[in-house]
């Protein structure tokens, strides 16, 4: 388990729950993921782009302190290429609410949205890159080292930006889609759900 929410800090509310995403840098979307390495777990920061799906920053570390999530943001606003406002979704998990990275995102004139009733849905956009970036990148788990295993991350995120196709993303690969400025199709293919034929699956 990654998130711990329950802290003092300040949490914020959902701003983003009825928002329409119409351009990228409109919305970014924060989340920590596990990797297990030889004898121990790493732990992989991503902030994403909700409209193009690219993965903007990205910090592996071997602990669950706020600086993997600092060091991950600083590289988003780095890439950073729109200068329209922005809200920056997250959990609710100590990382996000810590004083240096509220401040980050302050400084830098970034709304602050968190999700209020832990149901993952309300990040699934984050969930979803977690799960591409460790499925089909194969990044479960690593027999490698530190060093090499960050390597093979930052591999397979320029790849996973550079060739990966989303189907609501119009079949736009991550780069090409953060290049649009106009609403892109969604192109997902629905499928009755094997046991409840009310519940729809769509592929992303």
């Amino acid at each position: 388990m990654t998130t711990n929410s329950r802290h003092w800090m300040k949490k914020y509310s959902n701003l983003i729950k009825d928002m329409e995403i119409t351009r990228p840098e409109q919305v970014w979307v924060s989340d920590i993921t596990y990797i297990r390495m030889v004898n121990q777990w790493g732990y992989l920061s991503l902030i994403t782009d909700a409209f193009s799906r690219k993965i903007m920053g990205y910090s592996f570390r071997m602990d669950l302190t706020a600086q993997g999530c600092i060091d991950a943001l600083t590289m988003a606003l780095n890439n950073k290429t729109y200068q329209e406002p922005m809200v920056h979704h997250s959990d609710r998990g100590s990382q996000y609410c810590s004083s240096q990275y509220v401040k980050l995102l302050l400084q830098n004139n970034v709304a602050i949205s968190m999700t209020e009733n832990g149901d993952p849905y309300e990040n699934a956009i984050a969930e979803r890159v977690n799960g591409i970036i460790k499925t089909e990148f194969n990044l479960h788990s690593s027999m490698l080292g530190l060093g090499q295993t960050q390597k093979h991350i930052s591999k397979s995120i320029a790849n996973y930006n550079a060739l990966r196709p989303h189907a609501s993303c119009d079949y736009l690969t991550p780069n090409q889609a953060h290049l649009k400025t106009t609403i892109l199709k969604k192109r997902w293919k629905n499928y009755q759900a094997y046991n409840n034929p009310k519940m729809t699956v769509q592929s992303f």
